[in-house]
């Protein structure tokens, strides 16, 4: 709510001041013809609006444009500058009797500024989330107020699918969300460190690989057998010990790093020539 008093909505005779915050019945929400935004939003947009207004209300109300007739007096009906996509979300859940036809909505009037540049402002100023964002976001959903899959793709109007793929990139390690947000890591590559949830595992192969390794040798390396020499396994079972039963151990870690950057880098191409996929040479 803003400081100023909520009003009903304008009657044909009057209108509503400026920046007044009105209650307008949903059935008298129109689209803009002044909107900046020409391409239509995609039904899964809509599905998301709809499911987050069902599940909490319209967050943000829409931004409105007093709809005159031909003689400049008020129609009764507003046109929605910002916000077009909340009011098609709003118009989808009446359609499926979630709601009324006339289901209140409350909105903002603006009758000073021009209604398409600020409906272009507001697609245009705005900034996307960062998908690791929304990945630890819906961790801590699940984890804090003990949302499932279902219930948070019902909420956010998503797939249960989807939400379990994200809560397990949402438990990736701390370096490789970091990385991931500085560019250093494409989305293909933390997918492939989160085959595993082993985020020990992932610090040690995210310290050996290079930036440009692939995804699937990526997935290969966290699903190797081997382990660090300070891993708990190894100390329990000691390092002569393990020596004197015939295993391998490797001494020098910067020289190990090194070499397995080049031996899948090697690798990598050699599977591609062998699949068709790289011609040898």
């Amino acid at each position: 709510m803003t400081a100023q008093s909520t009003q009903t909505a304008a009657t044909a005779a009057t209108a509503p001041q400026h920046g007044a915050e009105i209650i307008v019945p949903l059935n008298r929400l129109k689209a803009s013809p002044k909107n900046a935004r020409k391409t239509p939003h995609a039904p899964a947009t809509i599905e998301a609006f709809a499911a987050s207004i069902k599940a909490k209300g319209v967050l943000q109300p829409p931004v409105v444009e007093v709809e005159r007739d031909g003689d400049g007096a008020p129609t009764g009906s507003y046109l929605v500058t910002i916000g077009e996509g909340r009011r098609q979300g709003l118009r989808l859940l009446a359609k499926r009797k979630a709601i009324k036809r006339t289901h209140p909505v409350r909105v903002i009037v603006d009758a000073e500024n021009d209604p398409h540049e600020i409906s272009l402002d507001e697609n245009t100023t705005r900034e996307a989330m960062h998908p690791a964002d929304q990945f630890e976001a819906f961790r801590r959903l699940a984890e804090e107020k003990g949302y499932g899959p279902e219930e948070i793709g019902a909420r956010f109007g998503v797939s249960a699918h989807v939400v379990r793929q994200r809560l397990r990139l949402g438990a990736a390690a701390p370096e490789l969300m970091a990385a991931y947000r500085e560019g250093g890591l494409a989305l293909d590559q933390l997918t492939a460190f989160c085959v595993s949830e082993d985020q020990e595992r992932q610090r040690q192969v995210l310290d050996q690989i290079g930036p440009h390794t692939p995804a699937y040798a990526i997935r290969r390396a966290m699903t190797e057998a081997k382990v660090r020499v300070d891993d708990r396994r190894v100390r329990f079972v000691g390092v002569e010990a393990y020596e004197a039963a015939g295993g391998a151990v490797l001494r020098d870690l910067e020289k190990v790093c090194s070499k397995l950057r080049v031996r899948t880098r090697i690798e990598a191409v050699a599977s591609g020539v062998r699949q068709g996929l790289v011609e040898p040479g």
